[in-house]
């Protein structure tokens, strides 16, 4: 197989801070060679930078970076999306043109072999989004947002600039196997602060090929004092799966865990009902009892 490799966007020779300067786009090369692939590689994302020289003030990906995406999609050669970034650059134009979407982050000296292992199907892949990934540069949310922070266009609203979506969920991640998950169990469905809750769920793999799954514990407070938040993740585990092989997933929980911060500052953890979810399987449990207490909650 050929590897042909033309730089459509290069960034100017260091000097005075100017990490983030491009030079003179060359995307009518990028479009020529890509003429001659089957399969198009597009990477874009950031130089090198550090600290308080690397600050920003709009998220958005450079325009020459994403005119050269739209470029090399308009040939019709299907596009693999590579994001070599150190923060969540805003794409929303350019993701519905990808095939998929590789986020390398900043990988580090060796990122390089580790993709390549992964686009040849050498490894997989099973990395988890660890944070949300905005959408929009006026829209950045969290994952444990509350039930009243409204996802998406509220009806009504004045202001269409402020539209609260995002990219990529937390969590969000695919791999070239798929992962069925079954038989969610705790061992108490009704506990109290001081007790622990072990908490266990198969995982199939049920494609074709080995991979790794991140196994993540979530939890809900269905009603507190203080607005809870719309879900927290508790504990996650990483297991190795062959094609068709289950395994079982057990993970523990304080009860003491799912406390939040009152209005007065201590830890408080409230009698009422919880949920527990894992991979699309839930469970609900009941506090009996409450407790409130002022020493960190570690």
């Amino acid at each position: 197989e050929n590897i042909i490799y033309e730089p459509g966007v290069t960034y100017a020779p260091y000097k005075n801070d100017n990490w983030w300067e491009e030079n003179q786009p060359e995307i009518e090369k990028s479009v020529a060679a890509a003429s001659r692939a089957d399969v198009i590689i597009a990477c874009i994302g950031e130089n090198s930078y550090c600290e308080t020289p690397g600050n920003l003030t709009n998220l958005t990906m450079s325009e020459n970076q994403r005119n050269l995406v739209k470029a090399l999609a308009a040939t019709g050669k299907p596009v693999i999306l590579i994001l070599n970034q150190g923060r969540p650059r805003i794409i929303n134009d350019i993701v519905p043109l990808a095939k998929a979407v590789i986020n390398v982050m900043l990988p580090g000296n060796y990122g390089g072999d580790a993709l390549a292992n992964l686009l040849a199907g050498d490894a997989n892949f099973s990395g988890k989004m660890p944070f949300t990934y905005p959408k929009y540069i006026n829209a950045l949310a969290n994952y444990d947002y509350k039930p009243c922070e409204n996802m998406g266009q509220m009806g009504g609203n004045y202001n269409y600039d402020s539209v609260m979506d995002v990219q990529w969920n937390f969590g969000d991640g695919l791999s070239y196997t798929t992962y069925n998950y079954s038989n969610l169990k705790i061992d108490k469905t009704s506990f109290t602060a001081d007790d622990v809750l072990t908490v266990s769920v198969d995982v199939t793999n049920t494609g074709k090929v080995a991979g790794k799954e991140s196994v993540l514990l979530y939890s809900k407070d269905l009603v507190a004092s203080s607005t809870p938040d719309n879900i927290r993740l508790r504990n996650f585990e990483k297991v190795a799966l062959n094609p068709g092989e289950t395994k079982t997933v057990t993970m523990q929980l304080k009860g003491s865990d799912l406390a939040f911060v009152g209005y007065d500052g201590k830890w408080r953890l409230e009698k009422g009902d919880f949920t527990i979810k894992c991979g699309g399987q839930t469970l609900d449990i009941n506090c009996t009892e409450t407790k409130v207490w002022d020493t960190p909650n570690r």
